[in-house]
């Protein structure tokens, strides 16, 4: 008897989540997101599986999922495996011929097909392309010391729309076309950005490995305005690797997204906390209204 009082506990916990999720499946009905997905839960079967059946929960409902992801530990694995050396300007590594040629077999392949099919597992409709296909994506080479690293200088997003309008979930692989022809490797963060910016999404989502955004004390601020983001970077309490990240939010909401949010990826149902729930999840960072 007790394990059936348990079990109604259970039931009319996860009826009544359901019920207060209500009114943002409303709101996000047709809105367009833009999910950037990386970190070591690419790695993990059962982190991966959760994603993909958040992915797939979202095109569902009526919203237009859009994944951008990395890939680093998978090229540094298959450089690894064929011998090929990298060189670091800065802590950065250089890209070149060989290098970029390895980076776009292990984004735009292995990576990239492994997202698809687990998105279309869980009842998803997902097709992976890259920033080359439909010129989606053309890149400046950001530093010549770099070799074949760019910044994306024109986008075209109009494959994107056409498949939103058939309830397709793109899933882009961060390689980039330069205008004679080259190929260039995107930092991720940078392509999400981006392709939401171009895409003026309603929310971009920047999957991590840590929480969100952290103030001097340590502790996760939960909403941000783009000057408390400049002034945190400013007095140093913003530093390291989240720098990129709150850089790539300022431009994407300069570029008309509505909002970023900075959440961890290893969360179990961190999207679907973010988007669907009162309490959210990460950090939120927008415009005063």
């Amino acid at each position: 008897m007790k394990k059936q009082s348990a079990m109604n506990r259970d039931w009319i916990a996860t009826a009544r989540t359901l019920s207060e999720a209500l009114p943002y499946l409303q709101r996000y009905e047709g809105a367009t997101v833009v999910i950037k997905f990386g970190g070591h839960a690419m790695g993990d079967d059962a982190e991966m599986e959760s994603f993909a059946r958040d992915i797939a929960l979202m095109s569902l409902v009526g919203m237009n999922p859009v994944v951008v992801h990395g890939g680093g530990p998978m090229i540094n694995e298959m450089l690894g495996k064929l011998g090929v050396q990298s060189e670091f300007v800065d802590g950065k590594r250089v890209t070149d011929a060989a290098t970029v040629e390895v980076v776009e077999m292990v984004l735009s392949g292995r990576v990239n097909k492994r997202i698809v099919q687990a998105i279309n597992s869980q009842g998803g409709r997902a097709v992976g392309l890259s920033g080359k296909d439909g010129n989606l994506m053309v890149c400046e080479q950001t530093d010549p010391a770099l070799g074949f690293v760019g910044t994306p200088s024109e986008m075209n997003p109009g494959i994107l729309h056409t498949l939103a309008a058939s309830d397709t979930i793109p899933v882009i692989a961060p390689i980039g076309t330069g205008r004679n022809g080259e190929t260039f490797n995107v930092n991720g963060d940078t392509a999400a950005g981006a392709i939401a910016a171009s895409l003026k999404a309603d929310r971009l989502l920047l999957l991590t490995d840590v929480a969100g955004v952290k103030n001097a004390d340590g502790d996760v601020v939960t909403e941000l305005s783009p000057d408390q983001i400049r002034e945190m970077t400013a007095n140093g309490t913003i530093a390291g690797g989240m720098i990129p990240k709150t850089e790539t939010a300022l431009a994407a909401i300069d570029g008309g997204v509505r909002a970023v949010v900075i959440l961890d990826g290893r969360a179990p149902n961190a999207c679907l906390l973010e988007l669907f729930t009162d309490h959210g999840a990460g950090s939120l960072i927008r415009a005063p209204k």
